[in-house]
């Protein structure tokens, strides 16, 4: 079966033309080896390794499939070799005398605060 129809199938993108342009691009490994051509032959048991925006998903072919389907029937094709997502580290506290976001204007109180802070320099 041709790479990009799997990845399809496997709702990996959206539209087949996207899985061409992704294959085409050289964000998709087949066995360690970057492919080229979004024909490439997939057969199960390989290994294809994906970089998309955000993540890398490394996924082993299962199953070829028939069709495309509801997702249910697409995480039957693959099995998910991914490394687990880095942990989320807290947000830095922002600098001092900065305001969150839609925090409003400030309050004559905190506006002789922030000056005091800022003539303190």
């Amino acid at each position: 079966m041709r790479v990009d129809k799997w990845l399809w199938y496997a709702r990996v993108t959206k539209s087949r033309s996207l899985a061409q342009k992704l294959a085409t691009s050289g964000h998709v490994r087949l066995n360690k080896d970057k492919i080229s051509s979004p024909s490439k032959t997939l057969r199960t048991g390989d290994v294809l390794t994906i970089v998309l925006e955000r993540r890398v998903l490394v996924l082993k072919v299962v199953a070829l499939g028939s069709k495309r389907g509801p997702y249910e029937e697409a995480r039957r094709l693959y099995e998910d070799l991914s490394p687990p997502p880095p942990p989320k580290q807290a947000a830095p506290p922002p600098p001092p005398g900065l305001r969150d976001a839609g925090a409003g204007r400030p309050t004559k109180r905190d506006r002789r605060k922030l000056d005091a802070f800022r003539s303190d320099d």
